[in-house]
């Protein structure tokens, strides 16, 4: 439950103001048609973060205990340091034309803007953490629709009354302490 739960917080903070959530108010704001969208965030997320998932698995098996308590506390620390440098949402990252749906460009526009993203290293990572690939999977895709969903519904109203720059503090904390925790341990 544990692997659930700090999944399933990290990444909903990490994900507050990244380009992912951005891509979502623009969708939002450009199809208005809130359903297809949270479906296509949703299928985009699973595959995207399953995938992470089994790569951090895989580099538990891979690595040594002591390599990899290493890996995890540097990353954990990079992580923090990313969290405090805001995303910006390049205007190729939507297709102009919704030629296929809005699920289909969602879908697609959603997983390739995740591709290497905080959200989806932030989950090999915890995958590599935790021993349970199903748990942080589920975690960290509640996470991103846990900071998603409202977005494409409520959009600008919620944007302007969270101080970003609060969130991601609060997210670099986090994985600050998160850092520390794996190398001292």
């Amino acid at each position: 439950m544990e692997s659930f739960l700090v999944s399933t917080g990290i990444v909903a903070l990490a994900e507050m103001g990244d380009k992912t959530q951005l891509l979502a108010l623009v969708l939002a704001a450009r199809f208005r048609k809130p359903w297809p969208i949270v479906l296509g965030i949703f299928a985009a997320t699973i595959v995207n973060h399953a995938l992470a998932g089994a790569v951090g698995s895989w580099v538990t098996s891979a690595l040594g205990p002591d390599v990899l308590r290493w890996v995890l506390g540097g990353s954990f620390i990079a992580m923090a340091i990313w969290m405090l440098i805001p995303d910006k949402l390049d205007a190729d990252d939507v297709d102009k034309a919704p030629r296929y749906g809005v699920f289909l460009t969602t879908v697609v526009a959603f997983f390739l803007a995740e591709m290497g993203d905080k959200t989806q290293i932030a989950t090999v990572m915890l995958a590599a953490r935790f021993d349970s690939w199903a748990a942080v999977v589920a975690g960290t895709t509640l996470g991103m629709m846990l900071a998603n969903a409202p977005v494409v519904w409520l959009g600008e109203r919620i944007m302007r009354r969270v101080p970003i720059k609060l969130v991601h503090t609060v997210g670099a904390g986090i994985f600050l302490v998160l850092g520390v925790l794996a190398l001292a341990s």
